[in-house]
């Protein structure tokens, strides 16, 4: 029996290769900020998973211009997508990505 053998649990999937970590390093770095991780479950939390910057502002202590640069780098990350409708912007999180992001925290079952 090697020595590997002896002190290391077989994998039960296989790890991130470079590439896809390079691809979800933005991703987490943009829910790494706790402003930005709230916003997400906000947006995520409403129905269809979209919500109204009208809705997201009054649940922090934070300036208007402050939480719209907090949104636009959770659309810069691919995280959500905003739609302007009328004097307002709809943030709606991407399923896809959320998948992938699902997909990936996911951890294997034992058998």
């Amino acid at each position: 029996m090697s020595k590997q053998e002896m002190c290391c649990s077989p994998l039960v999937s296989a790890p991130l290769g470079e590439a896809e970590a390079v691809e979800f390093a933005p991703l987490f770095k943009a829910l790494g900020d706790p402003v930005r991780l709230r916003l997400f479950s906000l947006i995520a939390s409403h129905e269809g998973g979209e919500a109204c910057v009208c809705d997201l502002t009054g649940a922090f202590d934070l300036s208007g211009p402050t939480i719209s640069h907090h949104l636009k780098s959770l659309k810069q990350s691919g995280l959500v997508d905003a739609e302007r409708r009328g004097t307002w912007v709809y943030y709606r999180v991407r399923p896809d990505t959320l998948a992938r992001v699902g997909a990936l925290a996911a951890v294997p079952a034992q058998s």
